[in-house]
């Protein structure tokens, strides 16, 4: 075998077992189940053992939803991103609105987020004044609304700029 190969039955399958691969890749920062499930899939794991993997490192506590959910949200928080777009996202790496909706209540509870000060802040670091045309203040808007924000939050983030 070359320096450098990765070990291989002679089938060409990794001899790595499907435990193995997804605490690799938990190593590495959390994972939602969906994920570590796709990750699985393109490694060619058979469904079956991929549900059982994924159900005992969740019962070992090595894989948690809620844990990912709320590490994300603080991600996307930092980035200076609204509940619509990190909500938006959340789904798309297949967490459930309710694991959603209580890791964001956990988050907001212990970070004490104030999405409109959030959208003031993520206006401020792209744009110094509000706008003095209505095709500015539209750009601004744009960009509030692809981090997520909601009306309210634009409108306070414009009129405190």
């Amino acid at each position: 075998m070359a320096f450098g190969a990765s070990s291989t039955s002679a089938s060409g399958q990794s001899e790595r077992s499907p435990r193995e691969i997804a605490i690799t890749l938990l190593a590495r920062r959390e994972y939602s189940r969906a994920e570590l499930a796709t990750r699985l899939e393109r490694k060619d794991v058979p469904p079956d053992e991929i549900d059982a993997c994924l159900s005992a490192l969740a019962e070992e506590g090595l894989q948690s939803d809620t844990r990912f959910a709320e590490s994300f949200i603080r991600s996307r928080i930092l980035r200076g991103q609204g509940v619509r777009r990190i909500e938006s996202e959340l789904r798309q790496r297949g967490v459930d609105s309710a694991t959603y909706a209580a890791a964001l209540a956990e988050v907001v509870a212990q970070e004490g987020v104030d999405w409109f000060d959030l959208a003031r802040e993520a206006l401020s670091r792209r744009f110094s004044s509000p706008g003095d045309t209505p095709k500015e203040r539209a750009k601004r808007e744009r960009f509030l609304v692809s981090r997520g924000f909601d009306f309210d939050q634009i409108r306070y983030a414009l009129s405190t700029l």
